[in-house]
């Protein structure tokens, strides 16, 4: 648990650890510096960030949503599939789904803005040392990314091991420096009272507003500590901040405060005024180690969603890597990390400094916490059955204070809130475009396949002779026949003596036990050494067939056979955007793009190169 707990603070609390670095600042600076550095809007300020912590981090994530844990596996995307799995309703299906895929879309869209604001306004810091370092700071930035992203493929537990004891070194070092402050003004403490919050919105309710566009950032990362909560377990993601994460921000925004009261001219940059004049250089190159580790939260959980989505068949097949022999969770998606890569240097080319990127910060994340929130409602109302008043409560309590977060930020829009919004726009056309173009290819697949039961007959009724040998064929399904299947019995006119159909179903679960994974089918006969498998496999299992093979082996006389004397044969199409489908030619053309650039499916089941044959056909959609 501690060791977990540890290596969580190196991946799943990096965003939300490092907000001190630019929240209070921008929330002082918002509305051309409405907000005074008077004790009447400090301890209001204050207090709003605390209780935002409280509310939206410890009660809502923390307590309640984290039990929504779909066999482990946590985000927005696994709660989407844990209701879909509850309800019956044709169309309330559609909406928990629409809902969903909004809010993974929303999810990339600040997964691309995050490494790099964050990176940007730590490396920034050099130019309070030196204010000629400017030039150097996006290089500088672009440096620092790369070798983040290049170290992704070792794991996210390499990953976090690496970085947890630098974080456990950031936070009580961020602790650390808001203490004096409180000992020399020591009332700042009262602002735990949520009545300091209450009296600022109603003393400037148009400047309180405003500066929720910018308290929000104190909880930025919030839904990507619930979408790496499969990495680690929610046990050891709750010890962490209760113990450490969330008293060493209270420490550190209380200082803050108190500082502000005591020296009002150190808004302009009250973080790294807390520290001493000599301790700032290193406290920079702290807050730089701190916030690449913030965008490793981010990234971890890009993985984690991507991953879902190709299970729920909202993407194409994507190569995922697992990276360690005792937890599932814990992935590396190489085209989702080069994706991500080339969009955050393309954000840091064109935005150059962390303060162009700002106003384009904090929409995505408050649409994706509104989104987990119906969605948790919708399962706490319609399958655990919850008191209507505990939903009413939560209503007033969570989904209020992040309609007002909402509200805020969508006047960001104008000055550069579109950014993600239109990263989100582009994830969610392609969504909805391979879904549809899914659908329309496995329909006009199944023509050309043929039912599986009438081909298994025809063959046993022909004289096409048996050849020693095992073909194992994967398969989508056990209705028609593969197409590997069908040619290699016209073109070869021979059929091998043991013929293996395997389907991987994907179940609404993480994992499945390997005692359970394997179900034998002998089509009808029991003497014609053709058989159909079904892999059970959860969105967190690994699709490999040669491993199902291996567990299928003995079932029945049929499988009395040696795994690594079987050869595979893969059914390809290839697709043209030809057809008369109702699809427009533009979304025709992405879908055959993103179906022709999916991962190999040789790849994705794990089989041998020398032992794989590709067989298959042509059609258009």
């Amino acid at each position: 648990m501690a060791g977990l707990a540890l290596a969580a603070l190196g991946v799943v609390f990096g965003d939300i650890g490092t907000s001190p670095l630019y929240a209070m600042q921008t929330v002082f600076a918002t509305h051309h510096n409405g907000v005074k550095p008077t004790p009447e809007d400090v301890y209001g300020v204050i207090s709003m960030v605390l209780w935002t912590l409280t509310i939206i981090v410890s009660f809502k994530y923390i307590s309640l949503v984290m039990r929504a844990d779909n066999e482990g596996e946590g985000g927005i995307l696994s709660l989407t599939a844990l209701l879909r799995d509850k309800v019956t309703s044709g169309r309330r299906i559609a909406i928990v789904t629409g809902l969903g895929m909004t809010g993974a879309a929303l999810f990339f869209g600040d997964s691309v803005i995050t490494p790099a604001i964050s990176v940007m306004s730590a490396v920034e810091g050099l130019t309070v040392v030196n204010p000629g370092l400017e030039q150097w700071v996006a290089p500088a930035a672009v440096v620092i990314l790369s070798g983040l992203f290049l170290v992704q493929k070792l794991g996210t537990a390499a990953v976090g091991g690496f970085f947890g004891p630098i974080m456990t070194l950031w936070f009580l070092t961020v602790a650390a420096l808001g203490i004096p402050h409180i000992i020399s003004h020591p009332q700042i403490l009262g602002a735990v009272s949520p009545h300091y919050a209450l009296g600022f919105v109603l003393a400037h309710p148009l400047i309180a507003f405003i500066a929720m566009g910018a308290v929000v950032l104190t909880i930025t990362g919030a839904e990507a500590l619930y979408a790496d909560m499969g990495h680690f377990g929610k046990g050891p993601i709750r010890l962490a901040w209760f113990v450490l994460v969330f008293p060493c921000l209270a420490l550190n925004y209380f200082g803050q405060g108190a500082m502000i009261l005591e020296d009002p001219t150190t808004i302009t940059n009250p973080f790294f005024n807390l520290a001493p004049d000599w301790a700032t250089l290193p406290l920079v190159v702290l807050a730089t180690s701190a916030t690449v580790i913030a965008s490793q939260a981010v990234i971890s959980g890009a993985f984690s969603v991507a991953r879902q989505s190709v299970r729920l068949g909202l993407f194409p097949r994507l190569l995922v890597r697992h990276t360690s022999k005792f937890a599932g969770g814990q992935i590396y998606l190489p085209a989702v990390n080069w994706i991500l890569f080339l969009g955050v240097l393309t954000l840091i080319v064109i935005f150059r400094s962390s303060t162009n990127l700002a106003s384009a910060y904090g929409l995505a994340v408050t649409g994706t916490l509104m989104l987990e929130s119906l969605l948790f409602l919708s399962l706490a109302h319609m399958v655990w059955k919850e008191a209507t008043w505990k939903i009413v409560v939560y209503i007033v309590v969570v989904i209020g204070v992040e309609l007002a977060f909402f509200g805020a930020n969508l006047a960001k829009v104008v000055s550069g809130g579109w950014l993600p919004l239109l990263i989100a726009t582009l994830v969610l056309a392609v969504m909805t475009t391979w879904r549809k173009g899914y659908a329309l290819v496995t329909a006009h697949r199944r023509e050309l396949e043929g039912p599986l039961d009438e081909f298994v007959e025809a063959l046993r009724d022909s004289d096409i002779p048996r050849v020693p040998g095992v073909a194992v064929y994967p398969h989508p399904n056990r209705e028609t026949t593969p197409l590997a299947l069908r040619s290699n019995v016209y073109f070869n006119h021979v059929v091998h003596e043991h013929v293996i159909l395997i389907e991987i179903v994907n179940e609404n679960v993480p994992h499945i036990r390997h005692v359970d994974r394997v179900q034998v089918n002998d089509l009808g006969f029991e003497d014609d050494g053709i058989v159909h498998i079904s892999v059970h496999v959860g969105f967190s299992d690994s699709q490999d067939i040669p491993k199902g093979l291996a567990l299928a082996v003995g079932r029945t006389p049929e499988l009395d056979i040696r795994p690594g004397d079987a050869h595979y044969f893969l059914s390809v199409l290839t697709l043209q955007p030809t057809g008369r489908s109702r699809m427009s030619t533009l979304r025709k053309r992405v879908f055959v793009l993103l179906a022709n650039n999916a991962a190999s499916r040789a790849d994705v089941f794990h089989l041998p190169p020398d032992r794989t044959a590709v067989m298959g056909a042509e059609m258009e959609i």
